[in-house]
């Protein structure tokens, strides 16, 4: 390794579950999905973004490393804070939406045919697509 890593940096990658063997390799270089995921979130953390975009963080994570991330992603948006003093914010991107099980999102979007077709709470969105499919958000889309 070029430089020695601090031990704050050494923490943030054994929370992430990436080892020493891992740090020394080169960035995303045979990287499997997951692991891509878990660098880009230890590279976040280390910069510590007042915005950050998470484009599909779950794909190509297994199950139980969804739920390392989602916690992570929380502690980058300040989720452990309260709302008003929350200095941070985000926007998520998901297509299946698992992650929104772990991620604390206040608000959702549905974009059709580049409109928003739809907006409000993620989990009841999520719930009416998986029921219906989009037909509500292109009910919506007709009223707008």
């Amino acid at each position: 390794m070029g430089q020695e890593l601090t031990p704050e940096t050494l923490a943030l990658a054994d929370k992430l579950k990436l080892n020493d063997q891992f740090l020394e390799r080169d960035v995303n270089l045979g990287f499997s999905g997951g692991e891509v995921k878990r660098s880009e979130i230890l590279q976040l953390l280390a910069q510590q973004p007042d915005f950050i975009m998470f484009d599909e963080p779950d794909s190509g994570v297994d199950i139980e490393n969804v739920e390392l991330l989602a916690e992570e992603i929380n502690v980058l948006l300040d989720k452990d804070k309260k709302p008003g003093l929350r200095e941070k914010s985000g926007l998520l991107i998901t297509h299946l939406g698992y992650i929104l099980n772990f991620v604390g999102a206040n608000t959702a979007h549905v974009l059709m045919d580049g409109k928003i077709a739809c907006s409000g709470d993620p989990k009841e969105i999520l719930e009416d697509i998986r029921k219906e499919g989009f037909k509500g958000c292109v009910e919506c889309c007709k009223i707008q």
